[in-house]
């Protein structure tokens, strides 16, 4: 459990009643009506959304997908050794065999490649959820014990005011909307930034002439 979960039951509560005090609206011309264009959603229900996001399941992931290399390593040590035999057919294996080490284990683009940047992308999403959640728990515990916060607990007690408590719904709603917005921009930025090293890993022939291995015949390129 981390600072977020503690504060979350107390949090939840006070954005459940802003979320009903802008249910008939925001004060017109308030800083929070583009915020609620970008984002389509009340406070209480983003915050409720975001709480699902756990760091653990996504560094977990990471671990369980760098494991599978030593597969991939076994399968290059078995494919190393070029054999003793000569000949065309010898020559036709070793080009088949030379093109699978290099697809396997060459690179950025091979499947290993692939395989550590996908764990590297599973890392780098964990550290953004454990980041994004310090920012939102500082936040709701700013939020929690300010002028506003008192205001939207008087405003929706029974015959409190509430145009009283927009203003100060509004206000809540906008710190709680600016501080996810910018979570989900880094999240956004970190899948530009991986996206290139996550494609599917092209097969790379050898340049040399056909190759025949598993009844197939392939042209190098």
């Amino acid at each position: 459990m981390d600072a977020l979960d503690r504060l979350a039951e107390p949090g939840l509560d006070l954005l459940r009643r802003v979320d009903h005090l802008l249910a008939t609206g925001a004060p017109e011309g308030h800083r929070l009506w583009p915020l609620l264009r970008r984002m389509q959603v009340l406070p209480g229900d983003a915050l409720r959304a975001f709480l699902d996001l756990q760091p653990a399941p996504l560094a977990t992931a990471g671990h369980a997908v760098r494991r599978l290399v030593r597969g991939y390593d076994d399968a290059c040590a078995a494919l190393t050794d070029p054999g003793l035999w000569t000949g065309p057919a010898a020559s036709a294996y070793d080009e088949a065999r030379s093109a699978l080490l290099r697809h396997l284990d060459e690179g950025p683009e091979s499947l290993v490649g692939r395989i550590e940047s996908t764990a590297g992308y599973a890392d780098a999403l964990a550290h953004w959820v454990e980041g994004s959640r310090l920012a939102v728990a500082r936040m709701l515990a700013e939020v929690l014990g300010s002028a506003e916060a008192v205001r939207v607990l008087a405003a929706t007690a029974p015959g409190g005011n509430s145009a009283t408590g927009a203003g100060a719904a509004a206000e809540i709603a906008t710190r709680v909307l600016s501080v996810l917005g910018v979570a989900y921009d880094g999240a956004e930025t970190l899948l530009r930034q991986w996206s290139p090293s996550l494609t599917e890993s092209a097969w790379r022939a050898s340049t040399g002439g056909p190759v025949r291995y598993d009844g197939v015949t392939r042209v190098g390129r």
